[in-house]
């Protein structure tokens, strides 16, 4: 029987199947957090158990962290206590921590592959549901929650049913200004945020063999905001080339016999998936959001679409209502108060390359509120070692310390109530960047033009 990437993988690390049950899934690499780590440390405790595999287990903080004078105590006790609680966790059960202001300290999916602990033919868990970015080397990666934490920490297996399996094709070469952003942006607006649902995705065809390691993150990243259980793509040289001699990165005999491993992973041409969707890349556009779920998407140059084109009118007009929209209405042009680079989704970085190539010899817009934060110390590191900082800051931006930052707002970085962000992150529910914000999803090249002009502006129109 011809077999999936996802079905070569998956069988390769069950370790029991139960009878009309689950199986139960060897886990090769466990991330972990600040956020849904304590209760899961407190949970193995109370059983008098310890962690199975430590060696096998990698944690930073990202989330409750400050963006600002990290070198300082954090002054938010609501988030100083589990930053704290995770040091304390994992100087006890002899897990290696990357703390604030380590040099390998991150957003904790920029932070895996950046670091060679994520590598190809892999299963990755942690804590987060974006956990599905480390697919785009070729892994079963997943988000799972604390009480799944809990059992990883525990057992370093996991009781998994099967998910079905999704092909994702697209073919072609992109406009100049669309990034893989809009790529999955516009896939999501096509198929809407519950197709994926109980699903597994493979994303394949010649758009997606071009794009970067980073671009390929970013499209696995957001196959959750089609409720989908994970994204994946099949590992070639460009994700060999990626790892190669990084930190954690095998070397010489073991290098050389992983490699060739991956370079065999891939679907047999003939597989079965039991759902196939085919896009043109010459139809993708810069994109951006007008709603509350990632699915309200729309190109940049279109119009809002009406109720009478929506499946749930209800919901079309609460979400027009908390973003201050009106069906129909065009949001080029629409005036902004935030810009917000960074994230898991879009914080590497080739995101700030490319925000800098727009920015160069520009002036922000006195109006525009901008947070630009690495994703990670390395790529914060990068940014000043090839002059990216430097443009940055002349054009009148500032440069954040690596963390979550205001893809979700639990640090200080809200958005203020009524307030519009483009984002470059990955949700824009209610809430999501602080109690009452607006967020519109964006690419990086959106991001930097909008900075640059004050209002919603069109890079493919920015670049003429």
């Amino acid at each position: 029987m011809r077999k999936t990437l996802f079905d070569k993988i998956w069988s390769s690390h069950v370790v029991e199947e139960i009878p009309s049950g689950p199986s139960v899934l060897y886990i090769d690499r466990h991330y972990i957090h600040e956020v849904t780590s304590p209760q899961a440390f407190d949970g193995i405790e109370k059983r008098g158990l310890k962690v199975r595999r430590p060696d096998l287990t990698y944690a930073t903080c990202d989330h409750n962290v400050p963006t600002k004078n990290q070198h300082l105590h954090i002054k938010d006790p609501l988030s100083a206590l589990p930053v704290a609680k995770l040091l304390q966790n994992t100087q006890k059960h002899n897990i290696t921590y990357f703390p604030l202001g380590d040099p390998s300290n991150g957003v904790v999916h920029i932070i895996g592959p950046e670091l060679g602990l994520t590598l190809c033919g892999m299963t990755v868990v942690c804590g987060d549901s974006h956990t599905s970015t480390h697919g785009a080397f070729g892994n079963i990666a997943f988000g799972i929650g604390t009480t799944e934490v809990e059992m990883v920490l525990a057992t370093q297996t996991l009781m998994q049913y099967k998910p079905k399996q999704m092909k994702i094709e697209i073919n072609g070469s992109l406009l100049p200004g669309v990034c893989a952003k809009d790529i999955i942006l516009h896939i999501i607006s096509k198929l809407g945020t519950s197709c994926g649902a109980g699903f597994f995705i493979e994303f394949c065809g010649t758009t997606i063999s071009a794009l970067s390691m980073e671009g390929r993150m970013t499209i696995c990243n957001m196959s959750i905001e089609m409720g989908a259980k994970g994204g994946m793509i099949a590992p070639d040289d460009k994700a060999i080339n990626y790892l190669k001699d990084r930190n954690y990165s095998p070397r010489g005999e073991e290098w050389i016999r992983l490699t060739g491993e991956w370079k065999n992973l891939a679907s047999d041409k003939d597989a079965r998936f039991d759902a196939n969707y085919l896009f043109n890349a010459q139809e993708v556009y810069p994109m951006i959001t007008y709603g509350t779920n990632p699915g309200a998407g729309i190109q940049i140059r279109e119009n809002i679409p009406y109720a009478t084109e929506s499946n749930n009118p209800q919901s079309f007009y609460k979400s027009l209502n908390y973003m201050g929209f009106k069906e129909g209405e065009k949001l080029l042009g629409k005036e902004i108060d935030y810009i917000f680079l960074g994230s898991c989704t879009n914080g590497r970085i080739e995101d700030f390359r490319l925000f800098a190539s727009f920015v160069k010899g520009k002036r922000k817009a006195e109006n525009v509120i901008a947070w630009l934060v690495p994703g990670s110390k390395r790529v914060e590191k990068e940014i000043e070692e090839e002059g990216i900082g430097k443009i940055i800051r002349d054009a009148g931006f500032e440069l954040r310390e690596p963390g979550c930052s205001a893809c979700l707002a639990m640090n200080e970085d809200k958005i203020p109530p009524g307030k519009y962000c483009l984002s470059v992150s990955n949700r824009n529910f209610e809430g999501r960047q602080g109690p009452g914000a607006r967020t519109i999803l964006c690419g990086p090249a959106v991001a930097a033009v909008s900075a640059i002009t004050g209002v919603i502006t069109d890079p493919l129109e920015f670049l003429k």
